[in-house]
């Protein structure tokens, strides 16, 4: 290891050499990738010159080009305002019924932003560093840094929108702390930041829609990208209100949108959320990156049953005020906390993190939870849960949020500013009054940090097929820090995508294609197929069943814990129930009309697929780190162990083709500004 040099050309760290292969037999190693766009030189200034480097598109040439957006979320709809903004014709799309339905709505605690309001420390660079930290050095650090120079740009953008950010009692903008930091950077409005950002985008998204550079669809769902002569060219839609197929042609196609959390079924992504658009591209040979790296948010209400459908997450901006504890002893687990002294409570995030506390970053505060209720000092009903041999075992899955001492240093109104519509939905999800009795939270699926390939620019391999925001894998290693969600996803929409996609653009216009083309055709016809295909199979089971048992198994097996052998039973197992899939589908209905069960159908079997390459990545990454911890790799006192010398490098897989192995390409992480080590919250 060396140290970093200001120049940024002399590397911290060498390439690494994987020595294990546990997942031999699963995968075929290809040739490494590398970001040829990659900036040099020295971090501070690598995406200034990058953004005089790129070159510019004039105003006459701009109202040539046409560029399709899929989804509307803060990434999506961001850079349809923006592109539209700057003169391009712009198709905006999204399988909601308003954009302001995008997921990205559901991002409640806030926003971070290297503006150091509260003079505590705060800057460019520590922002970098702890986004680095917090990924466990697993993410690029040109990226990073990036993100963080761009942050403070964000929340001006933001309040020129009108958003109503929180404010101290002098006018200024107020901040909170959220995990695997020290200072309070996150801008915030109380607990519906996410709401009031993604209002601010749709507005400034629909003033283009007024001034007619954004054209919108609503309810279209994107089943396919169109890949003509080299270049991603269009998408093929269907209509969700009429089932029409339909083609759409562009110069440049975005995709942005959101994560694919809701592989494990239960989570705290919206239902509809899938995988679909970025599984589609990936088939047609865009990577899919570190697709392992999924984030389990320790702050949620824990499951009650087997008859949910979906999780709430609880805002992890609670844990500013709120404490976490279990009781000391197994048998006071059924008692009412209120009753348990403090003499017999375990702070144990205080306790074993006593630097942070319960600010630890998301993925440790999330396997402590599930080690406490391991131990047998878990909180609340007790839930049936399928263990590795097939028998059921009762768990109480739940550890203590409480806010008494809170409420007793800074009163309950200043809480019910801060929180209170928190408090309210916890209160009409459980009938508890979180006010008087502690919550209960436990950690559940949330975010993922793996997506579509994408270099500097956020070109993905596939030459005009951009992806920004969660769809991505670029900007947060293996965990991702609170608040750093609505960062990526508005510094993608205003400020990256727009001075990088401007780049690929001076070469246009580029030479029209029409419906006649081989590739539209094509294209439209393997979407028709396989439309038909869902409706002839007439089997027994409903798509949702399908995806339930795939939740189940990699919930087991690839969640919060993945060993060789589980990973490799779950692959048989996804093997086997995609076999089912194509056999015993049943799907109501046709396909000329609105159809849920046909819009299942195929975000499902999109599932399945994406959730063996998952498990196939989990199983070759024979180290812990962030949110993908495997039990072979851990210290004495149970924290993630990571391999350096082994696996510092991006996961790019390459769809293998029908049955056939995925191809495994590494890009070397190299480090210039930072220097890697092993993370410590202590």
């Amino acid at each position: 290891m060396g140290t970093p040099d200001p120049s940024g050309t002399v590397p911290t760290n060498q390439p690494s050499v994987q020595k294990s292969d546990d997942a031999a037999g699963f995968y075929t190693l290809g040739a490494p990738v590398v970001d040829e766009k990659a900036p040099t030189g020295p971090i501070n200034t690598r995406w200034s010159r990058r953004k005089f480097e790129n070159r510019l598109v004039n105003p006459a040439n701009r109202r040539k080009l046409d560029v399709i957006i899929v989804g509307t979320g803060l990434a999506g709809g961001a850079a349809a305002a923006t592109l539209g903004e700057a003169g391009y014709n712009v198709k905006s799309f999204c399988y909601q019924d308003s954009p302001r339905r995008a997921h990205s709505i559901a991002a409640q605690g806030g926003i971070n932003a290297a503006k150091n309001y509260k003079e505590d420390g705060d800057s460019v660079e520590r922002l970098f560093y702890d986004t680095v930290k917090g990924g466990d050095y697993r993410s690029r650090e040109s990226n990073v840094y990036r993100l963080a120079e761009v942050s403070a740009n964000i929340i001006d953008q933001c309040v020129a929108q009108g958003v109503p950010f929180a404010r101290e009692y002098g006018g200024l903008l107020d901040n909170r702390s959220f995990g695997g930091v020290q200072v309070s950077r996150t801008f915030y409005a109380r607990g519906q930041t996410g709401q009031q950002l993604l209002i601010g985008a749709y507005q400034a998204m629909e003033r283009q829609v007024a001034a007619g550079t954004v054209t919108q669809y609503t309810r279209h769902e994107m089943l396919e990208v169109i890949i003509a002569d080299g270049r991603a060219r269009g998408i093929v839609t269907r209509d969700m209100v009429t089932g029409a197929v339909e083609t759409h042609l562009a110069d440049v196609v975005v995709i942005a949108s959101g994560g694919y959390g809701n592989v494990f079924f239960l989570s705290t992504n919206a239902m509809g959320s899938n995988v679909t658009a970025a599984w589609r591209a990936h088939r047609k040979g865009a990577y899919m990156a570190n697709p392992c790296y999924t984030q389990i948010h320790p702050t949620c209400i824990p499951v009650t049953g087997d008859h949910q459908s979906k999780l709430t997450l609880m805002s992890e901006s609670l844990r500013n005020d709120g404490r976490i504890w279990v009781p000391k002893n197994a048998e006071d687990c059924d008692k009412d906390p209120r009753d348990i002294p403090e003499e017999a409570r375990d702070y144990y995030l205080e306790r074993i993190y006593p630097s942070f506390g319960n600010l630890v970053p998301r993925d440790i505060a999330s396997r402590q939870a599930k080690n406490m209720c391991d131990e047998g000092r878990g909180v609340g009903p007790q839930v049936k849960e399928v263990q590795p041999d097939g028998t059921e075992k009762l768990m109480r899955r739940g550890v203590y949020l409480d806010f008494a001492d809170a409420i007793e240093r800074m009163g309950q109104k200043t809480v019910e500013t801060k929180y209170g519509n928190l408090f309210d939905m916890y209160a009409r999800i459980t009938g508890e009054n979180p006010y008087e009795t502690p919550m209960r939270i436990y950690p559940a699926v949330h975010y993922v940090m793996g997506g579509l390939w994408v270099d500097y620019h956020l070109q993905t391999n596939i030459t005009g097929l951009f992806c920004s925001g969660e769809a991505n894998f670029s900007d947060h290693g293996a965990n991702r820090l609170g608040a750093s969600a609505l960062m990526q996803g508005l510094a993608d929409g205003y400020f990256v995508l727009p001075n990088t996609i401007r780049e690929y653009l001076a070469d246009g216009p580029f030479e029209k294609i029409d419906e006649s083309h081989p590739a539209v055709v094509e294209a439209k016809a393997e979407v028709e197929e396989r439309i038909a295909k869902f409706l002839s199979i007439q089997g027994e089971r409903s798509a949702d069943s399908f995806h339930k048992q795939l939740g189940q198994i990699m919930w087991e097996y690839c969640g919060m814990e993945r060993t060789e052998e589980g990973l490799k039973t779950a692959i048989g197992l996804i093997r086997d129930l995609k076999a089912e899939f194509w056999t015993n589908l049943k799907v109501l209905g046709t396909a000329d009309s609105l159809n849920q069960s046909l819009e299942k159908a195929g975000r499902t079997i999109d599932f399945i697929e994406l959730g063996e390459l998952m498990c196939i990545d989990a199983l070759n990454r024979r180290e812990s780190c962030g949110g993908h911890f495997r039990g072979e790799s851990q210290t004495e006192d149970g924290e993630a162990l990571r391999h350096d010398d082994e696996f510092a490098y991006v996961a790019a897989w390459e769809f293998g083709g029908e049955n056939a192995n995925p191809v495994l390409h590494k890009e070397d992480l190299i480090y210039t500004a930072i220097e890697m080590k092993q993370r410590s919250y202590k």
